[in-house]
């Protein structure tokens, strides 16, 4: 048996961090747009589909998934890139998003809001993730600061995490 060599990963450019901070703060504004329509259109929604009284599982199970799958998205996305689990949740997350559009009923819409939850709950997760991988200790402060002004848009337990985890797990300081 030969075991596999792990080579040191390759720096990346400037311009090619600022592509790959593109499509993070692309898919975390997937997420931010998400919350702002569904927030000011639920009612109206919820209203034509005549469950007024369910309106608060509508907006529970998308929060519920969110939080459930947020760590699993990270156990996932050791094992099998961050790249392909971070592309899987923004399927998962459209996915959701074109159910929920098509649904009948209020159950319907309930349960296509927690597929749009799993989604989402890989969103944040692995944007953060994926920039901490990319980014220097040295220069982590300022991308956090610039990636933390699209998070407040998206009231995300992803957000919660990447805020309670200032240090890295071998505790060097690294801001990330």
């Amino acid at each position: 048996m030969s075991e596999a060599t792990v080579s040191a990963p390759v720096p990346l450019s400037h311009r090619q961090i600022l592509v790959v901070f593109s499509g993070l703060m692309a898919g975390m504004l997937l997420a931010a747009l998400d919350q702002t329509i569904v927030s000011t259109a639920l009612p109206t929604i919820v209203g034509e589909l005549g469950g007024l009284d369910h309106l608060s599982w509508v907006v529970t199970a998308y929060l519920l998934t969110t939080t459930a799958s947020t760590p699993l998205y990270g156990k996932l996305s050791d094992i099998y890139g961050r790249r392909l689990v971070f592309q899987a949740a923004i399927v998962i997350f459209v996915l959701g998003s074109v159910l929920c559009g098509m649904s009948q009923s209020m159950l319907q819409l309930i349960l296509f809001r927690g597929v749009q939850g799993i989604g989402a709950g890989g969103l944040m997760a692995m944007a953060f993730a994926i920039i901490g991988d990319i980014v220097s200790c040295e220069s982590a402060v300022g991308t956090r600061g610039i990636s933390e002004r699209c998070s407040p848009l998206h009231p995300s337990p992803a957000r919660c995490w990447a805020d309670s985890s200032s240090t890295t797990p071998a505790g060097d300081g690294c801001s990330m």
